[in-house]
């Protein structure tokens, strides 16, 4: 029989140095002071959550907690440091013995003192993706797949399965059945595949970025020794970003917080918005049942954004069935209206953004200080162009710019061949998407073709024909693709559309699939390109546009020190990459059913209401201004314009919460 007998330390009568009362609102007092046990914050958009998760280490600090025995959990280095950095200020004293940061990196520290016990060296290096793509490479040489045959993924697009079947606990056949079903005939083969990597691994005492949590699961699994060592050690475990994690980090949180039931998480359900890259939504909707008794607190005193934005925010959210009612409630002053602008069709609309930015810069509003925010990249195509157009600088925080994305020039190197049958560096690029030709391979065939192409003076078909002979047999049949597809490039070279619909429909989708994860995004972003061609009158000032957009892009990657006015640029970002930022003036743009929500979305109730949280996230990113916008008509593939419907997220918002604005032309008569 044995019974329990709590250690009390020893420790003279708590003196807090911090004011909590003071410093805090009551929702956030109350969550950073709550007694021990499971708990759950939900914290709504622009209520202070950093700072409530930072006043809560500090004050188990000031109880009395040692710090070793607290472990702090984030999604980035960036926001790691931060919540250091703030409780060290708090406390007027560093704190190294305190566990914080990501998972990741937790993950690594452990592993390093007990790496050993599953068969690695603690010394063990950890690959980046160029490392792992190349040994997932040797893996398919090794096991002696015939990649021509038939199109296989590629070794990015394999890794990618990979970590989704990992940070999921889904099988290899059950991610492909959910994402990648034009590849479920080479789900043995992806399997197999799949265990030759993990061996590879082990054998080169290597692990990649998602071993670091795997291996991590793994070692408090099947060591009851080491799992009993750090629940003890960690009295306290605190997550940020709850609804972020996916089920293996939530397997890890609850198994180390399985012995003192001191786990406080804290996030948004409202801005869980990551489900495509393995983020669990249950985890943080389920939390209570995991953890009978658990307390939940709501922060909903929000300080960034006016009441009426706050207004239209609540409602944007109110539809969804599944999740914690909360009311955003504001703290700041009364402003203006959310405006609602309904736009003739897409150029419109960009016309609208691009005066309305440049008003408000006159007004004295920097342009750096405004974002338009988009669901996908396609868009914001007739924007970028507008920008460009009327010299407004900006720049594209969630990445590369639309003209510069490795499919969009693709595309563009073969109507850039047809067009200029002597354009080197569109034919190397070409080359080098076919199996078996590196750069020194390219640059032997682009001798080899440009001589056949001057002295017979032929078709660049025709002159890619004659080199067949030089061509590697590893890619021999594709060699013979890609000669067809310039033929018919050829017989349609007066219209881009056409010649863009024609490259989609030889294989170029196929290599899409094969090569990226979001491969129906950018095949969605490749028909709204062959729909914006078509306002041009010839494949070349189509490809003038291109190369002019393409090269104010190139002049903005600026070294830093630069004047200062070359800074102010207006932000353009999809909403994903927006999250956590905030903005004076936020444009809302596209907001048709079918694009926002974006129409694969809206086969399930699930991804409509994430969608619908994406939405939010948009509204809540703005603090004095927010303008909803929608094109009546839009350009769309396979020729002619299409009547749009406005968002039903629109529908659902009050009219009394918004000001419809009602464009006019300029007439100077």
């Amino acid at each position: 029989m044995s019974r329990e007998y709590h250690l009390q330390p020893f420790r003279a009568p708590v003196e807090l140095q911090i004011d909590y009362a003071r410093e805090l609102n009551e929702q956030q007092y109350a969550a950073v002071t709550a007694v021990p046990g499971p708990a759950l914050v939900i914290a709504g958009a622009g209520s202070g959550k950093t700072r409530a998760l930072t006043f809560r280490v500090a004050w188990l600090l000031e109880q009395g907690i040692p710090a070793e025995r607290i472990l702090l959990l984030t999604f980035t280095n960036k926001a790691a440091r931060e919540m250091m950095r703030r409780v060290v200020d708090l406390l007027g004293r560093e704190l190294p013995e305190l566990w914080g940061g990501t998972f990741h990196s937790i993950g690594n520290r452990l592993l390093r003192l007990h790496a050993d016990r599953l068969g690695f060296g603690r010394d063990f290096t950890i690959l980046d993706r160029d490392d792992a793509k190349e040994l997932l490479g040797a893996c398919v040489t090794d096991a002696g797949i015939d990649t021509k045959a038939a199109r296989f993924p590629k070794a990015d697009l394999l890794g990618d399965i990979f970590s989704v079947a990992v940070n999921t606990h889904l099988s290899i056949d059950e991610v492909v059945a959910s994402r990648y079903g034009h590849f479920s005939h080479l789900v043995p083969q992806i399997t197999d595949l799949q265990r030759r990597y993990v061996e590879r691994k082990r054998t080169a005492n290597a692990m990649d970025f998602d071993d670091l949590l795997v291996l991590w699961l793994r070692l408090l699994q099947e060591n009851s020794d080491v799992l009993e060592v750090y629940q003890r050690r960690f009295q306290f475990v605190l997550v940020d970003e709850y609804q972020d994690t996916n089920r293996l980090q939530a397997d890890v949180i609850d198994l180390l917080a399985a012995r003192h039931k001191n786990v406080m998480v804290v996030g948004d359900d409202a801005q869980s918005i990551y489900a495509w890259r393995g983020a669990n939504f249950e985890n943080i909707l389920k939390f209570p049942e995991r953890y009978p008794g658990a307390q939940v607190y709501k922060i909903e005193t929000n300080y960034r954004s006016t009441p009426e934005i706050l207004a239209v925010a609540n409602a944007a959210i109110a539809a969804n069935a599944r999740q914690f009612h909360k009311e955003l409630v504001p703290a700041r002053r009364p402003g203006s209206k959310p405006v609602l602008v309904i736009c003739n069709e897409g150029s419109e609309q960009a016309a609208f953004v691009a005066q309305r930015a440049l008003e408000l810069r006159e007004e004295g509003m920097a342009l750096e200080r405004m974002a338009v925010l988009y669901r996908s990249h396609f868009h914001a195509l007739e924007l970028q162009l507008e920008l460009t157009r009327r010299g407004i600088p900006f720049s594209i925080t969630s990445g590369i710019r639309f003209f510069e994305q490795a499919h969009i020039k693709d595309v563009a190197a073969h109507l850039k061949l047809v067009a200029n049958p002597r354009d080197e560096v569109a034919f190397k690029r070409l080359a080098k998407l076919l199996p078996g030709i590196g750069d020194k391979g390219a640059d032997r065939l682009w001798a080899e073709y440009d001589t056949k192409f001057k002295s017979a003076n032929e078709s660049p078909s025709a002159a890619l024909k004659a080199c067949s002979a030089r061509v590697p047999k590893k890619a021999a049949s594709a060699w013979a693709q890609f000669v067809e597809t310039i033929a018919q490039l050829e017989s349609s070279k007066a219209n881009a559309e056409a010649m863009i619909q024609l490259l989609l429909d030889a294989g170029y989708e196929e290599h899409l699939q094969a090569t990226y994860t979001n491969h129906e995004s950018r095949l969605e972003d490749l028909e709204q390109l062959a729909a914006f061609a078509r306002q041009f009158s010839s494949v070349g000032d189509f490809l003038t546009q291109l190369a002019l957009l393409t090269n104010v892009e190139a002049q903005e990657e600026k070294p830093a020190g630069r004047r200062e006015q070359d800074d102010e640029q207006l932000k353009l970002s999809t909403i994903h990459q927006a999250k956590g930022l905030e903005f004076d003036v936020v444009f809302l743009i596209m907001l048709c059913d079918g694009l926002f929500p974006s129409a694969r979305s809206l086969d399930t109730a699930d991804g409509e209401e994430e969608e619908r949280r994406l939405f939010y996230v948009g509204i809540t990113r703005a603090k004095d201004q927010l303008y909803l916008s929608y094109p009546l008509l839009r350009a769309v593939s396979y020729g002619g314009d299409a009547i749009q419907q406005p968002s039903r997220f629109l529908r659902e918002i009050p009219s009394e919460l918004i000001e419809e604005w009602n464009l006019r032309p300029y007439n100077s008569l």
